[in-house]
């Protein structure tokens, strides 16, 4: 592929009627996928666990299907007669009581869906991994594809998860022929954001009041919207196997806390902490978590990730793709709204 082609994104694929399968529903980012593919008129299946809760696609114009991305039977049923796929699902912690739990669970999910997609013949299909799986620039400079993590380089279970992951997926590619593309989402912000997410959770706790200080790190934050519309470019534009970052703005965690005071109304904290005190905090979190059994708002690994400033680049998607995202003040606006109105903020 030369150059001109590269600057020119593929023409828009007429998703009317067409049968497209979305796992992960019933999350942030699957929801709003799911919403997307609706608006372009596809005819939209989406795998959901039977406990999981639905309030994302209430009312959404989709079939349900009932099972586990882990669960092979149900991966071919679900894929039966579908052209694309999107494979969105993932076990999306930070913490939990076995960690292990979350790579056994991410690579069950990837093998199911990969090997039930190739046996269905689908003609192409998106995977969803993420900025976690690629490598910070010890010089400053924004992360980009160019710089995939290992396993060994990765920051706790889920980061070593989306590795393991990816590589999967790629080895797919490339010894099966599967025609899959990958996406890696920076960190979504936005409305729907049912369970939170951890970026939600800083948001609410900073909506309420509950962040008198923070540290010195940053995200690439972007509108969960755009990074919808990003899979849906992908799945049009994106070159087979290739990876395409899918973020916003490189924010600095102070600056998004005296974001979510100006639209609140509420002070922004002013005092800065350093991260290794913090430390002997989280333990004592992650102590009490496995007591009780809820995530902490505090662990050891995202303290170890807080060290650096996760900042990414998406040119690559935006020259290939065609890819775009608003400024990301809009995402935090519309996510407080949502919060609001949904009474997370009490």
């Amino acid at each position: 592929m030369n150059s001109a082609q590269l600057d020119k994104p593929a023409p828009r694929l007429d998703l009317r009627g067409e049968p497209v399968l979305v796992t992960g529903a019933s999350g942030f980012v699957g929801s709003a996928v799911a919403r997307a593919l609706v608006d372009r008129g596809a005819r939209v299946r989406v795998l959901i666990r039977s406990a999981s809760p639905r309030t994302n696609i209430e009312g959404l114009d989709v079939e349900v299907a009932d099972g586990d991305m882990r669960d092979p039977a149900d991966m071919t049923r679900a894929l039966q007669g579908c052209r694309y796929a999107f494979h969105v699902a993932a076990d999306y912690r930070l913490w939990a009581r076995d960690p292990e739990e979350i790579v056994r669970n991410n690579l069950a999910g990837v093998t199911a869906v990969m090997e039930a997609a190739l046996a269905a013949g689908v003609e192409r299909l998106v995977y969803t991994s993420s900025v976690a799986a690629l490598r910070i620039p010890a010089d400053g400079r924004p992360g980009d594809e160019t710089g995939p993590l290992t396993e060994a380089e990765a920051i706790g279970a889920y980061k070593r998860s989306k590795v393991a992951a990816e590589r999967r997926v790629e080895r797919y590619v490339a010894e099966d022929g599967l025609a899959a593309v990958i996406v890696s989402p920076s960190t979504p912000i936005g409305p729907r954001d049912v369970k939170p997410t951890p970026t939600g959770r800083i948001l609410v706790e900073a909506a309420r009041g509950r962040m008198p200080a923070y540290v010195d790190t940053g995200l690439n934050l972007v509108h969960v919207d755009d990074v919808a519309q990003g899979h849906l470019k992908a799945l049009e534009a994106g070159r087979i196997g290739e990876r395409y970052v899918l973020g916003g703005q490189d924010v600095s965690l102070g600056k998004l806390l005296k974001d979510v005071a100006a639209v609140t109304g509420r002070p922004a904290p002013h005092l800065k902490l350093p991260i290794r005190p913090l430390y002997p905090l989280a333990e004592i979190a992650e102590l009490a978590a496995r007591i009780t059994g809820k995530e902490p708002f505090l662990t050891r690994d995202s303290l170890k990730m807080a060290t650096h400033h996760m900042y990414f680049s998406s040119a690559k998607a935006e020259r290939e793709l065609g890819y775009a995202a608003r400024p990301y003040v809009e995402a935090v606006r519309e996510a407080l709204g949502w919060f609001r109105a949904q009474g997370y903020l009490g």
